[in-house]
This record gives C-alpha cells, structure tokens and sequence, in this order.
C-alpha cells in the first residue's frame, strides 16, 4: 500500500509547485509524485503512463482536482474504472471529498461518488469546450482587428526590386535571384506574387 500523487498543469509556462507543495504536506514522497506539463485533452501523456504502470492493488492516488486527471468526459469515466476496478486503487481528489474512494465502500458511497465523477467529468468537458470557443472567437475578433499572428515577414533587401523587374523580364532565373538575396526559391516567388 503505496500513496502516489498526479499533479498536471496544461502548458509548459504553468506552474506545478502549488500541486506538488499540497502532496508533499500529505507526506507523499517526491519519487512517487508524478509530474506532467500536457494538455487534458486525453490521457496519452507519459508521466501518467509511467504512474499507471507503477500503481499495485491497494494503492491511493491523489489529486489536487479532478481535472487534473483530465477534461474528457468519457476518457475520464474509463480511466476511473481502470484505476479504481481493474487495478484495485483507491482516488482521492483533494477538492472534493466526495470523491475519496478510501471512504463509503458501500453500495450507496459508491453510487454517490459516481454520480459526483459523472457530473464534475461533465463539467470539465465542457469547460475545456468553452475554452476552445472562446479561444477561436478571440482569435477570430483579433484577425478583424488586423493582428497577425506567426512570425512576422521576412524584410524584402534593398536589391529585391532590381531583382524582381530582371526576373520579370527573363534576364535571371527566379532561383538565381532567390540565391542572390539569400533566400528560398519559394518565397522570392512568394514576394514575387504579393508585390
């Protein structure tokens, strides 16, 4: 009977330390806290792979929040009966202490901590939905602004429109020139076409 503990944040620039510090005060060794910067959107992530592996009958797995695990729906659902029917592992999500499944091993704790998964996996698939909406509407309202987004453009050199009128009149070839600007073929033929 181990403790392990799963602490994820979705993006690289994200901090796990508030995570991590919850797990360590619950006396969790830091070999068995695995960490993941991933996104949630399912559960093909390595540190979790590599916990799952690690995790026998009668361990407990903590979490700071359900979402941690992840924000699918249905791939929560399964990842849950995995963990907690076929390997046997008690879950125990620290913002919820409904969902504690060291607690009410009864028919009717059960029933209730299922029902709480259903509707808090529920809950963060659509927040994880609106996320992406809202993401996409201020993408699209930042375009109609005139915000560009990628690299910005290679600077044209000085030479370029020489170089341009002597490709337009066959005197050189569209990759000579493109060498002699230091370039690629494709995007002197790019500026070509812009211009």
């Amino acid at each position: 009977m181990s403790d392990y503990a799963y602490c994820r944040v979705s993006a690289a620039d994200q901090n796990l330390s508030r995570q991590i510090l919850a797990m360590e005060k619950l006396g969790i060794p830091e070999k068995r806290i695995f960490l993941e910067k991933a996104s949630g959107k399912d559960f093909q992530r390595p540190a979790y792979q590599a916990m799952l592996r690690k995790l026998k009958q009668s361990d407990t797995l903590f979490l700071s929040a359900l979402d941690r695990l992840g924000r699918n729906y249905l791939e929560i659902q399964e990842q849950w009966r995995i963990l907690t029917k076929e390997k046997g592992v008690d879950i125990v999500i620290l913002d919820m202490p409904l969902l504690d499944t060291r607690k009410h091993k009864d028919l009717m704790g059960t029933l209730i901590s299922d029902i709480v998964l259903q509707l808090l996996s529920y809950v963060a698939t659509v927040e994880r939905e609106n996320t992406r909406r809202r993401q996409a509407e201020g993408i699209a309202a930042a375009k109609l602004r005139g915000v560009k987004f990628g690299r910005p453009p290679k600077k044209r050199p000085p030479e370029y429109a020489n170089l341009k009128v002597a490709w337009a009149n066959d005197q050189i070839s569209a990759r000579e020139a493109a060498r002699t600007l230091g370039i690629t073929h494709r995007t002197f033929l790019n500026w070509a076409r812009e211009t």
